[in-house]
């Protein structure tokens, strides 16, 4: 292990009805909280290499899935699952699960509100959950995205009703996750994993668990720094696709082909990260993380985040921008809108994963239902798709598709569209990823 020194849960309760084994083993060297996209990974690692490992979810679904050796998460097939289980992990329902565990890293969701800030809901109902089962000499580790100071000020007090403290007798240390669902490069242990702790003590223990699941750890000087470097790395991505997404807008009426002369600034070998537009932003982190930031300046600081709000403006309004540019085309063919047949390509938030979250295909297929499109779906990932609690009709033969629609969106490009054969067949293509460029394409 490299050490670098720097400066899917809602809430738990005991009327879940328990699944799993009914006692848990005595020796679990790790439970994991929230089976998702970034727990299961996570449990995996660990029981790959030989660790006990337990799990923790609400959902009783999932629960008999994987104990049944089934997978819900792209990124974990059901033969990890079957191996998962071999090497002695358990799913369960009950927290009595966490009791005989040596650390619990906590991986639950961070969405939004209705106001637009932070829910912390599902964060600390499993903090509780844990406190109700805390024992000294334990670790235990945050990994959902949060604003800084969250550990120290929320998740820190939730577990010291316990009666036992951080850093005398227990370590608690926060370690932002770094899952990237369908990169077959970058997995859990290749990507260097950044600790804080709230003690250096805590700081030591949590170093020296993830230093058997992953080849590098980054030790940040403390929680908050830990904590911010994750909406760092998302607020990077945030702000600079925005700047593409409105330089498209600004581009498309200049008459600059924006995609060529990205490529052109991309042969410099220093001082430039390529970024493309995109009929918007979606996923677990780039639409959410950066509302975080934004929260905690406004609430501790009481000014705004420009770089963020603008951002946020810019990203929010791309669905609006294509659905605009889609009926100029459909214009300039002699077609209104209304009553058109429009076709959308891969509803996921990125390519090859059925990941639906925060995807902006919804509020694309939503404006073209509000302009009385007739809008239909075909994604290789996605069975059955609904927007608004409205289904959407899904096509089953993509050729004949595009064939028949008046207007073919493609909004993600999935690795299994033979996209050469989708230019030549479609009547109108609108290819909003940038990857069909010959005159009859329209690109954003």
């Amino acid at each position: 292990m490299q050490v670098e020194q720097t400066g899917a849960l809602g809430e738990l309760g005991e009327e879940s009805e328990p699944l799993g084994e009914a006692e848990p083993p005595d020796r679990v060297e790790l439970a994991v909280i929230g089976l998702g996209y970034v727990g299961l990974p996570l449990a995996r690692e660990a029981a790959s290499i030989g660790l006990r490992v337990v799990g923790l979810d609400r959902d009783p679904r999932i629960v008999e899935a994987l104990n049944t050796g089934h997978s819900h998460v792209d990124d974990v097939s059901d033969e990890d699952v079957r191996r998962m289980r071999a090497a002695g992990f358990t799913a369960y329902t009950d927290d009595a699960c966490l009791a005989r565990a040596q650390s619990v890293v906590i991986c639950v969701p961070t969405p939004l509100s209705e106001d637009g800030g932070p829910d912390l809901s599902a964060v600390k109902a499993a903090v509780r959950t844990v406190a109700g089962r805390l024992r000294p000499g334990q670790l235990v580790v945050l990994e959902s995205t949060t604003y800084p100071g969250t550990t120290e000020e929320v998740v820190r007090p939730l577990l010291e009703e316990s009666g036992l403290r951080a850093g005398p007798d227990f370590a608690l240390a926060f370690s932002p996750e770094r899952i990237d669902p369908g990169n077959a490069t970058h997995g859990l242990r290749t990507t260097p994993k950044v600790v804080g702790g709230c003690t250096p003590s805590c700081a030591a223990r949590a170093v020296a668990f993830y230093g058997k699941l992953v080849d590098t750890v980054v030790q940040a000087k403390g929680t908050r720094e830990a904590e911010m470097a994750k909406l760092l790395e998302n607020t990077y991505r945030h702000v600079n696709i925005a700047l593409v997404n409105e330089l498209a807008v600004i581009s498309h009426e200049l008459h600059v082909d924006l995609w060529d002369a990205i490529r052109c600034a991309g042969t410099k070998p220093f001082g430039f990260q390529a970024f493309r537009p995109s009929p918007g932003v979606g996923g677990h982190c780039i639409p959410i993380d950066p509302n975080y930031l934004s929260y905690k300046v406004r609430s501790s600081l009481g000014y705004e985040f420009r770089f963020v709000e603008l951002a946020q403006e810019i990203n929010r309004r791309m669905p609006e921008y294509v659905v605009r540019r889609a009926q100029d085309l459909l214009n300039t063919a002699g077609r209104p809108l209304h009553g058109s047949r429009v076709l959308l390509l891969g509803v996921t938030y990125k390519p090859d994963v059925a990941d639906q979250r925060e995807s902006p295909a919804v509020p694309v297929a939503r404006l073209l239902r509000e302009r009385e499109a007739e809008v239909s779906f075909h994604d290789p990932h996605v069975r059955l798709w609904s927007v608004d609690g409205a289904s959407v009709p899904r096509v089953g033969d993509v050729m004949a598709a595009v064939r028949e629609h008046d207007l073919t969106i493609l909004l993600q490009d999935h690795s299994a569209y033979d996209l050469p054969a989708i230019g030549d067949t479609a009547r109108l293509l609108f290819d909003t990823r940038g990857r069909i460029f010959r005159p009859d394409v329209e690109v954003l």
